[in-house]
């Protein structure tokens, strides 16, 4: 009896998932608190319980229907070199940024990873048209780690999944940073996130385009109050 099993992801696509959600990754996702060292600070954020509840709701308001759902629709633009979508897609982003700490955070991580795709690509004639009309945008995240992703053979979902680890995993760390929790407590929101991330990115596949929004006044308000933090280890 013959038992049909999923198709395996090719190697080198997946090992280049699991190199993009690396937080060793150089375009400085490490250096961002996104709210949560303000929100330590000014919104009572004291315990393992509530960081991790904290950054749930992030990963399901913020980044499941902003972010994610963006990355969906941008690797399609990119792999039908649909080049005016994507600049749409680049244009929301910059948009919906509601903090000037938030907006310097996606362009900055946008222009390290036009330079690191460059990099990797070197000689590559087919992959630089692309990567030239990203780093003219300027770019943002998450449209530079779809064209990223776009180059591998990885189903969107996958690419998803990975993007949200990454972003996960750079949040926890940022949360030991700033508080009193130790690696094991790190480990136990981790697990938490990991286990609601295969959700969210159902739910980002699934918007519309009209759907997608990055509605988060709490956390906007926050962002800015990390702006003049007067005692901040993350960038602002």
């Amino acid at each position: 009896m013959r038992l049909d099993r999923p198709t395996s992801l090719p190697a080198a696509s997946l090992l280049q998932l699991i190199w993009l959600a690396s937080p060793a990754l150089p375009v400085g996702g490490f250096s961002y608190s996104e709210g949560l060292e303000s929100a330590i600070e000014n919104a009572g954020l004291a315990s393992e319980a509530a960081v991790a509840d904290w950054l749930l709701d992030q990963l399901h308001i913020t980044q499941a229907r902003g972010d994610m759902a963006l990355i969906a629709k941008a690797m399609g633009a990119w792999r039908r070199a649909d080049w005016a979508h994507v600049r749409e897609l680049n244009d929301w982003v910059q948009h919906t940024r509601e903090t000037s700490e938030l907006r310097l955070q996606t362009e900055q991580m946008g222009r390290s990873m036009a330079d690191w795709l460059r990099n990797q690509h070197q000689g590559n004639e087919e992959a630089l048209p692309a990567i030239r009309y990203l780093a003219a945008l300027p770019p943002t995240y998450p449209v530079a780690f779809a064209l990223a992703a776009s180059t591998t053979q990885a189903p969107v979902r996958d690419v998803l999944l990975a993007y949200a680890f990454g972003w996960a995993e750079n949040m926890v760390q940022a949360a030991l940073k700033s508080m009193q929790l130790g690696q094991s407590a790190g480990q136990r929101i981790l697990a938490r996130l990991a286990d609601a991330i295969p959700a969210a990115a159902d739910h980002a596949i699934g918007l519309m385009d009209s759907e997608r929004q990055a509605f988060s006044p709490m956390l906007a308000i926050l962002s800015a109050q990390h702006e003049t933090q007067y005692s901040r280890l993350f960038r602002s």
